[in-house]
């Protein structure tokens, strides 16, 4: 079987574009996972800022409250 030399040079671009592609769509997963993992993360260090202050913010008014009276 006889093939034609742009037939053969087409499926080996092809294969070169769908490989480029590929790697691509890896990398792109990998920076979106990483992107995701950070932004969890500062996401959680907020929530503990903000319960840290709002149980500061609690305290204080506890103690305000009970020095007025």
């Amino acid at each position: 079987m006889r093939q034609t030399p742009g037939l053969n040079t087409n499926t080996d671009s092809s294969a070169e574009l769908a490989a480029v592609v590929d790697d691509l769509l890896n990398q792109l997963n990998t920076k979106f996972t990483t992107i995701s993992s950070d932004l969890l993360s500062k996401m959680d260090d907020m929530s503990r800022r903000l319960d840290n202050l709002e149980a500061q913010i609690q305290a204080g008014d506890g103690k305000g409250s009970n020095a007025s009276k």
